[in-house]
């Protein structure tokens, strides 16, 4: 892992989106460990990108890693699995940049939704979600892990294209 991993103070222009590679995951892990009291692990990462599925990373112009997403293209639907921002980084756009790259690659490969899962204790990602254009489609009972071996439910939405 990165022992002195930072986030800049304020976001540096240029920003690049990159395919993520199996080098990234060690910052990748600690973004999500930052941001997630449920974190996956190094090892779902490993699995995504070993499963072809669509993962990337944007970068600022010094190589900060701000966010990234994981995406499964199955038939024509999208099923975005993990989308993440930097906790320095939140209320800069960088989640809604994440969703337009989103859309862009799931345009690319034909998709004609995007489906996702949200707790609905992520009220600053459900506020982003629905000014995107997503719209809760149901629920899944006991969907995630939560404190105290608790299990919260998720919130099922969709984005057509």
């Amino acid at each position: 892992m990165i022992a002195n991993f930072q986030a800049p103070p304020v976001l540096s222009r240029p920003l690049s989106f990159a395919v993520m590679r199996i080098d990234d995951l060690d910052e990748v892990a600690l973004i999500e460990k930052s941001v997630y009291s449920h974190p996956w692990t190094y090892g779902n990462f490993l699995d995504s990108i070993q499963s072809g599925y669509e993962c990337w990373v944007l970068r600022d112009a010094g190589g900060i890693l701000l966010g990234y997403f994981f995406m499964m293209a199955a038939v024509d639907e999208a099923h975005l699995l993990n989308i993440s921002v930097h906790g320095d980084m939140h209320r800069r756009g960088i989640g809604k940049m994440l969703l337009d790259q989103v859309c862009k690659v799931a345009r690319q490969l034909h998709m004609d939704s995007i489906l996702l899962e949200v707790r609905p204790s992520n009220l600053r990602a459900i506020a982003i979600y629905l000014r995107y254009g997503f719209a809760e489609i149901g629920r899944c009972r006991d969907y995630y892990p939560a404190a105290g071996d608790q299990r919260e439910e998720a919130i099922v939405m969709r984005l057509s294209l």
